[in-house]
């Protein structure tokens, strides 16, 4: 372990001092009362406020809206757990035996965690600008190539903005049926638009989630019937 420990910290281009800080922001919950919790509250804020100020700096005439859902693209459970397994973190985190069992060392959210827990944890080691500089160095590459910020928009605020645009009424959200128990519910969902016969129907597992497919489907169709 110890020198996949050193492999990681070659990875992270830090070296920490406190060995056991590391060590304990890569202990997962599962093992008992020291484990990573608090370091992963430390990093949550740190990589937030962090990539909050590199984006500020790089886009310097992108408005509010624009920079918040950049910073979501980034600072969420999927892409952190992308950057967790380029640092191989699955191969050094220690899991309790009901995780270990269960494959929790290739689940998004621990993986995603544990990477906001060794920020945290260099935070702690070497303070704010070593945590900085760790935190550039991981997001470089997604930083480099970001997205067009209107890409990042739901498609509900999609939907909405292509109706707006042309004078048009905004759509209308129906829940058409509820199934299954309540840790599996099920949502049917209608969306349609009062000045036109255009329909669609989506199933989710939530109904925000059905209303956003709703949505999607009925911008595909409306953007076909105008192309």
């Amino acid at each position: 372990m110890t020198r996949e420990i050193e492999q990681l910290e070659q990875r992270l281009g830090y070296h920490f001092v406190e060995a056991q800080l590391l060590r304990q922001a890569l202990t997962h919950r599962s093992v008992g009362y020291v484990n990573n919790e608090r370091l992963e509250f430390l990093g949550d804020a740190l990589v937030n406020f962090v990539i909050a100020d590199l984006l500020y700096r790089l886009r310097v005439r992108a408005e509010e809206g624009a920079l918040s859902r950049l910073r979501a693209s980034l600072v969420r459970e999927e892409t952190l757990a992308r950057l967790a397994r380029e640092l191989s973190l699955s191969d050094v985190l220690t899991l309790g035996e009901s995780e270990l069992k269960s494959g929790g060392y290739r689940r998004d959210s621990i993986l995603a965690d544990a990477f906001e827990a060794v920020l945290g944890a260099v935070y702690l080691d070497g303070g704010f600008a070593a945590a900085r500089q760790v935190c550039e160095h991981l997001f470089s590459a997604l930083l480099s190539d970001l997205p067009d910020p209107d890409s990042l928009k739901d498609a509900k605020t999609r939907l909405q903005e292509w109706l707006q645009a042309r004078g048009r009424p905004l759509p209308r959200y129906e829940v058409i049926d509820e199934s299954g128990p309540p840790h599996r519910r099920r949502f049917h969902v209608r969306a349609w638009l009062d000045d036109s016969d255009e329909v669609s129907e989506a199933h989710g597992s939530s109904r925000r989630g059905a209303e956003q497919d709703a949505a999607q489907q009925l911008l595909q169709t409306l953007q076909s019937a105008h192309a």
